[in-house]
């Protein structure tokens, strides 16, 4: 597949720079859970491909991506040079297969863990959260008419989007699952009590965060950020939406502090309004903030999705589902109706598990040993590969605490239901909804609460004590 694909851009690159081109060093990258993205030279050209993957085609999409590239660039955001883009289905480009995005390939970096946490950028965190408000505001004031075609946030073409709007759109994209989220549902109920008073709609990038955004470092401290990256969920509605998805707690990684892990909420709007010279209201940002761990939810369940409707076999859409609990967590702590804390891992000790038929290694020990083999021994010489074994380790991690503690969880979790009259999620999720369980009752509350915190001591316990 690779060397179809590296004939396909020979020939996009050829046409793009005016000579006959050799590509070499093709590497799929690690990022991009929804489209692939590919790295390569073309006769000293370094550069990006960024594709839908051939079972998701998304052809428009892709057109309006590169559009907000181009009128982005214009008002003077950081983005890099795009050289070609095509639906993949016509013309030169047809070989790529499905719709694609060419672009330079600056230097930088986008991984979180090294950006919050290596050297290297120890100079250039200090001053990014407000960098990041400078860059919002300048996105938030392109002309509308440059990115033609653009949904607003609820899903539907019109001039503009306001919380309201969006919060149905969010609302019917989870009911679609047909799934009861208790923890969610307490979050759409304060969301829809307390909305912002609408603004002006304008461009919204839609996710703006650290991961999308190529941060560099100079010799002298001099970095910062190089290029505004994914812009596949851009749309119309309200500018504040961008600033509370970069403090969503989901992007921190760990780290403290609420602006991508990089700086404060007053740092943010100190930027933004050196640019756009009004000051966004504080408390709309923590309603938008509230909002973003919502919409994460939906968009992991989403994801999980793909994988689990056969569409697309992949452990990295699979685990996604199990991340939906991180952000009923983190919707619960913006809040108020939760803490950090901190618990023991259940893999900590050993687990005989109940009698069994069979011989060592028992279920629990052969799932161990695969995980170890996928992080340990595994030999992968790509970046991709890589981050798929770590994925792939991780979901056998999930599966063993489950199987070590996941009956008496449930069991737990009956009588929390029972006490409360309900059969089960379905009649949880239904009574907050409907207000027929009150939201203020603190036993309502400490259900919600304690199997949201079940749910992490199996798919991730080190979240619940993350900084909120």
């Amino acid at each position: 597949m690779s060397d179809d694909l590296a004939a396909a851009l020979a020939e996009i690159c050829t046409d793009a720079f005016g000579e006959p081109l050799t590509v070499t060093g093709l590497t799929r990258l690690s990022g991009g859970a929804s489209r692939e993205t590919w790295s390569f030279d073309a006769g000293g050209h370094p550069l990006i491909l960024r594709r839908d993957p051939p079972s998701a085609p998304n052809p428009e999409g892709m057109a309006r991506e590169a559009s907000c590239f181009v009128a982005a660039a214009e008002a003077g955001v950081p983005e890099p040079v795009l050289r070609a883009h095509g639906d993949g289905r016509s013309g030169i480009g047809a070989g790529i297969g499905a719709a694609f995005l060419l672009m330079d390939r600056l230097d930088g970096e986008t991984i979180p863990r090294k950006l919050l946490r290596d050297e290297r950028w120890a100079g250039v965190r200090p001053r990014l959260a407000r960098e990041f408000g400078t860059i919002l505001a300048r996105i938030h004031a392109v002309p509308l008419d440059r990115v033609p075609g653009l949904a607003d946030g609820a899903g539907f073409k019109s001039s503009g989007a306001d919380a309201a709007a969006r919060l149905a759109g969010l609302r019917a994209q989870h009911d679609a699952y047909g799934e009861p989220r208790p923890a969610l549902e307490l979050a759409f109920r304060v969301l829809a009590d307390t909305l912002p008073a609408p603004v002006a709609p304008q461009l919204v990038h839609g996710d703006f965060r650290n991961g999308n955004l190529l941060i560099g470092s100079g010799p002298d401290g001099d970095g910062g950020v190089r290029a505004v990256l994914d812009w596949e969920l851009a749309h119309v509605g309200d500018p504040r939406e961008d600033l509370g998805w970069v403090c969503t707690k989901a992007w921190r990684f760990g780290s403290a502090l609420p602006v991508g892990g990089f700086g404060t909420r007053d740092e943010l709007l100190d930027g933004y309004a050196e640019v756009a010279g009004v000051r966004p209201d504080p408390e709309a940002l923590r309603w938008w903030e509230t909002f973003g761990a919502v919409h994460w939810a939906v968009i992991c369940r989403r994801q999980a999705e793909r994988h689990l409707s056969g569409a697309e076999h992949s452990v990295e859409m699979a685990v996604l589902g199990r991340r939906i609990a991180e952000s009923e967590h983190d919707a619960l702590l913006a809040l108020g109706l939760t803490e950090p804390l901190t618990v023991e891992d259940p893999l900590v000790g050993a687990f005989s598990g109940s009698e069994s038929l069979h011989d060592r290694p028992t279920v629990d020990e052969l799932l161990s040993a695969v995980a170890g083999f996928l992080t340990d021994e595994l030999p992968a010489a790509d970046p991709r590969t890589r981050f798929l074994s770590r994925v792939a380790a991780n979901a056998l991690t999930i599966a063993r605490r489950e199987l070590r503690v996941g009956a008496a969880q449930q069991e737990e979790h009956r009588r929390r239901l029972a006490a409360l009259g309900c059969a089960d999620d379905t009649d949880l999720a239904a009574g907050i909804r409907d207000g027929a369980l009150d939201t203020g009752r603190d036993d309502v509350v400490a259900a919600v609460r304690a199997a949201t915190t079940a749910k992490l001591v199996v798919a991730n316990p080190k979240y619940l004590a993350l900084p909120g």
